[in-house]
């Protein structure tokens, strides 16, 4: 991160998105293995030769790694990928800008400038308001809007970027320069006919 960061630039916050989309896969990890391991002790005690005749005791291992293999499956396909997805998306504050980042392998980024912003906005459902979470609308004026999705402690979030804003020196920011006034700005960067 400090690589990434301009000259007088300092980090406030750093934050992933809220824990809560963790809780199903959290419970398969717990719950997979338990009902592999049922199943295993159960096919060896000889029930599955009960419940289908033809089955022999030869059947014995391949029906054991049958459940374990498919227990791998489950946790690689469901819980770690969750886990690896929520990891990997990463909101960060600093003095004079927001960055998002998305993805462990396949990297998505945006950034905006604190300047830029003209509207702080957040969106919370019923369950986001009872854990303390919700969406960040940053409006950015003619550009759009941008999204930060399911931030924990969203009203500290918000105020640390309200705060941010206040803190920001007054004039627009021109590749690293403060321009106060609009007489300063390149003639190709004025408005007007």
């Amino acid at each position: 991160m400090r690589k990434e960061l301009l000259p007088g630039e300092q980090v406030i916050t750093i934050t992933r998105q809220q824990a809560r989309s963790l809780f199903f896969p959290v419970l398969a990890f717990i719950v997979v293995p338990a009902v592999a391991a049922y199943a295993c002790a159960w096919v060896i005690k000889g029930n599955a030769q009960r419940l289908v005749p033809f089955i022999s005791t030869e059947w014995t291992p391949w029906l054991v790694g049958a459940c374990v293999v498919l227990a791998a499956w489950l946790l690689l396909a469901y819980s770690i990928k969750r886990v690896l997805k929520w990891r990997s998306i990463r909101y960060t504050l600093t003095s004079r800008r927001i960055l998002a980042r998305y993805g462990m392998f396949r990297r998505n980024d945006w950034q905006i400038s604190l300047a830029a912003i003209r509207h702080v906005e957040v969106h919370q459902s019923l369950l986001q308001r009872t854990l303390h979470s919700g969406n960040i609308s940053l409006d950015t004026g003619h550009s759009g809007t941008a999204l930060l999705a399911d931030v924990p402690e969203v009203g500290k979030f918000r105020g640390f970027i309200l705060d941010a804003l206040d803190e920001l020196p007054q004039g627009e920011v021109f590749e690293g320069e403060l321009l106060g006034d609009y007489e300063e700005l390149p003639w190709e960067l004025r408005e007007g006919g």
